[in-house]
């Protein structure tokens, strides 16, 4: 079995693959049960959690995630989080190779969203407005530019000198970057908005939103998260990636419960987009929003991708 490191399994996900790669499985398919949540109580220092996320093709290959979250490991000068993806036969069950959890959830999970922009966002869209600065929200522009003719990014985090290194380096890889200390003016700038946070209250407020723009949520991954509020909800044509998103996002658990959406009036998931049943953008005037939580198809994908790109 052959184990990379995490700078191997970063260079063998190109975001112009892995978003095709992505398209791929949401128009094959996969099994994909929900993921195994494990809450693991420790003396002394905040509960840990155990996450298992599994997914296979009976025909093919399948492949587990397993994450370990442990909040008390910041008092340790410790990453809180640490994963392992393992790949394997589906009809054998041979273990083929052992990847870095971490890059496959980072890289695969801002490809899902620049696989929603192919369908949702302006095709002239030009400037991407990214708000966060961490792990994820670090790969943003790289992956939307892929799928647009992105020249200019903005950074806001609320930590600014995050967001300053972030608009550094992407300036120094040839975008027009920088941060801004002004959200409002900067969403009203922006064609694509990505928000990649921890916020437990709305960031990106629905009445700064203009027409035309599409705006992505990859934070809100628990219930009590939210990134935006419910006027953008009541204003956006509303996307997901799966139906996880109904129990797991604030950002569509909490508009279902105050009436500012109604489940029917989704437009679609990512499984509609894929494979042609849903039209995504219909006019250069609405306003799009993409919802993702992440799904176990995404880590088999990008996990196959870098199967058959090590055995060139």
């Amino acid at each position: 079995m052959k184990v990379l490191t995490a700078g191997e399994t970063r260079a063998l996900l190109p975001f112009d693959q892995l978003i095709e790669a992505l398209r791929d499985i949401f128009v094959k398919g996969a099994e994909a049960p929900l993921r195994h949540h494990h809450f693991m109580p420790l003396e002394g220092q905040p509960d840990a959690t155990l996450l298992l996320m599994p997914a296979w093709d009976p025909k093919g290959l399948g492949g587990i995630k397993i994450v370990n979250v442990n909040p008390g490991n910041a008092a340790l000068g410790q990453p809180a989080l640490n994963s392992a993806y393992m790949l394997f036969q589906a009809e054998t069950g041979k273990h083929l190779m052992m990847l870095d959890g971490g890059e496959i959830t980072n890289r695969r999970t801002v490809a899902a969203s620049a696989l929603a922009a192919s369908y949702l966002a302006r095709e002239d869209s030009k400037t991407l407005l990214i708000v966060g600065a961490g792990r994820v929200a670090s790969n943003a522009a790289y992956a939307f530019k892929a799928v647009r003719d992105i020249e200019n990014v903005i950074v806001w985090d609320i930590r600014p000198d995050m967001a300053d290194a972030l608009a550094a380096r992407l300036s120094c890889e040839g975008f027009n970057s920088r941060r801004t200390h002004d959200l409002q003016l900067a969403v009203s700038e922006a064609d694509i908005i990505t928000c990649a946070t921890l916020a437990t209250e709305p960031v990106v407020l629905g009445e700064w939103l203009r027409p035309g723009q599409h705006l992505d949520l990859i934070g809100s991954f628990t219930p009590t998260m939210r990134e935006t509020d419910d006027e953008s909800i009541r204003r956006s044509r509303v996307y997901i990636d799966t139906d996880g998103a109904f129990k797991e996002s604030g950002d569509i658990i909490e508009p279902i419960a105050s009436g500012a959406l109604l489940k029917e009036n989704v437009q679609g998931d990512l499984f509609d987009l894929c494979r042609g049943h849903k039209p995504g953008r219909t006019s250069d005037g609405e306003i799009t929003l993409f919802k993702g939580v992440g799904t176990a198809l995404e880590d088999l994908a990008a996990a196959m991708l870098v199967y058959s790109s090590s055995q060139h």
